[in-house]
């Protein structure tokens, strides 16, 4: 399997159990805050990979520190304090469509800080149809209902994610083992998360595990959404590059429907199909599968 190859089946991996996760997010949130759904999940997720790979990573000077330290504040301890914040606030499905744009955030600070990657008018494309399916998907039947503290919400998660690619492009570039990485990355988290556990209530307790459906639900995000997937997803950004790899996030919307008709047996209409096919559409622009010349966009041109 080529070194691309990996990283798109790495990529595909971990949005097939992101799509799935809104869906534990919101049974935990009746009993647990968005806090303690925060710090019990990366707290399993830590301890897993700590398990898989028990020894330390090397210091590598205070730059890469610092490094270490912004992906862990961005991707671990904001974003999704930010999305659990955003769903107490707004409905599941205004967040899953306004954290869709995260690809338009990273695709313009890799461009802006990364080497070889350049905004170009398919990867426009692409997020014009993908957001095209994504709503019809969402909103089959419903109507748009805003809700501003929410939505905002959701859009700063968006915005921080794309950082969080963008440092993750500068930290895979070292080639360093990819379970550090990411266990170095949630010990950040973790850090950051420290100050909030005294101001804010946290009772994350035996008692409140041995609810119904809450352990079940807390070990998925814990050690699937959390160990597994950062693991497979930085892999794919340091295979792919930031912009590529965040397209995939465009079909969270879709797997979150498709899993809901399946497991659920909510219904499933030929509006949300045609929504799902105008989604792929826009994931195969975005990742140059479908032929045509690339142009560059003149107004965020680099020499």
């Amino acid at each position: 399997m080529s070194e691309k190859t990996s990283g798109h089946v790495c990529a595909l991996v971990t949005i097939l159990i992101w799509g799935t996760t809104f869906i534990s997010t919101k049974v935990l949130l009746d009993t647990l805050t968005p806090l303690e759904i925060l710090f019990g999940r990366f707290l399993l997720g830590y301890l897993a990979l700590l398990m898989v790979r028990p020894r330390m990573l090397r210091p590598g000077g205070l730059r890469r520190e610092l490094l270490f330290a912004a992906a862990g504040l961005c991707g671990v301890t904001l974003y999704f304090l930010l999305e659990n914040l955003a769903l107490t606030h707004t409905l599941a499905s205004n967040v899953g469509v306004v954290v869709s744009v995260s690809p338009v955030f990273t695709a313009l600070l890799a461009h802006l800080f990364l080497d070889g990657e350049r905004l170009t008018a398919r990867f426009f494309a692409g997020f014009a149809a993908a957001m095209g399916g994504i709503c019809l998907v969402t909103f089959h039947g419903a109507d748009l209902r805003l809700e501003p503290l929410g939505d905002m919400l959701a859009l700063l998660a968006a915005a921080v994610w794309a950082g969080y690619s963008v440092l993750m492009r500068r930290i895979g570039a070292w080639g360093l083992d990819h379970v550090l990485c990411t266990r170095r990355i949630f010990s950040y988290g973790l850090l950051f998360m420290l100050p909030a556990l005294g101001l804010l209530p946290f009772r994350l307790s035996p008692a409140l595990l041995a609810g119904p459906g809450v352990l079940p639900n807390l070990l998925y995000l814990g050690l699937g959404a959390s160990a597994l997937c950062f693991v497979t997803w930085n892999r794919a950004v340091s295979m792919l590059g930031a912009m590529r790899t965040s397209a995939y996030i465009y079909l969270v919307p879709f797997i979150t429907v498709l899993f809901s008709s399946l497991i659920l047996k909510e219904p499933f209409t030929p509006r949300m199909a045609g929504g799902m096919a105008l989604t792929l559409v826009g994931v195969l622009l975005s990742e140059g599968k479908f032929p045509g010349r690339r142009k560059e966009v003149a107004s965020f041109g680099r020499e």
